[in-house]
């Protein structure tokens, strides 16, 4: 009986292994890049500090590119598109955006403060904890009443377009190389160097 309860969680040791790694870099990586200091956090969300918006356009241009780069070079690989089922999306969006303007994290950037020595981020952690499992009783509720609203089913905007999706993704990048410059910029112009 256990030894299919943890088989139906674990495919096996290799794959414990490689989470425990890939989580270790991430957190890392969050911690180096600075987002997993409260005043980091909440100065994004005050329009202060865009460390947290350059973290995360990083990370969908690089990640896309290396996706679709990797399809291009013919990895064949599935790629698992989620249903884009808005109301859901919006109402997972404010809970979301109430919950890391009150506790200064988001879900990653939590369990990464934990590792640099933030106490306060363990409530914010239980607090998920208890979220989940409230959203888990409540999901058949849910699924029959919130997700199906408007829900426009597994679409990119690549495949609504009707384009390649580098046609996205090419001006994506060029877009956000401009917005860090211009970040820069501002942030030298409003700072000059005595």
């Amino acid at each position: 009986m256990m030894s299919t309860l943890a088989s139906a969680w674990i495919d096996s040791p290799t794959d414990i292994l490689t989470g425990a790694l890939a989580g270790l870099v991430f957190g890392f990586l969050l911690q180096k890049g600075g987002v997993t200091k409260f005043s980091v956090i909440v100065d994004q969300l005050r329009l202060k500090d865009f460390t947290v918006m350059k973290v995360m356009l990083t990370a969908i241009v690089v990640g896309s590119i290396g996706i679709y780069g990797m399809q291009a070079m013919g990895a064949g690989f599935p790629m698992h598109i989620k249903s884009a089922a808005i109301a859901g999306v919006g109402l997972g969006g404010v809970i979301f955006g109430v919950g890391m303007a009150l506790l200064g994290y988001c879900p990653g950037t939590a369990f990464a403060a934990i590792g640099d020595g933030s106490r306060h981020a363990l409530f914010g952690v239980l607090g998920m904890f208890v979220g989940a499992g409230i959203y888990a009783e409540v999901f058949p509720w849910f699924n029959t009443h919130v997700l199906p609203k408007w829900d426009l089913g597994k679409v990119t905007l690549a495949s609504e377009a009707g384009v390649s999706p580098w046609v996205i993704l090419i001006p994506l990048a060029i877009v956000t190389v401009g917005v860090f410059l211009w970040m820069e910029r501002g942030k030298h112009t409003k700072h000059p160097a005595a």
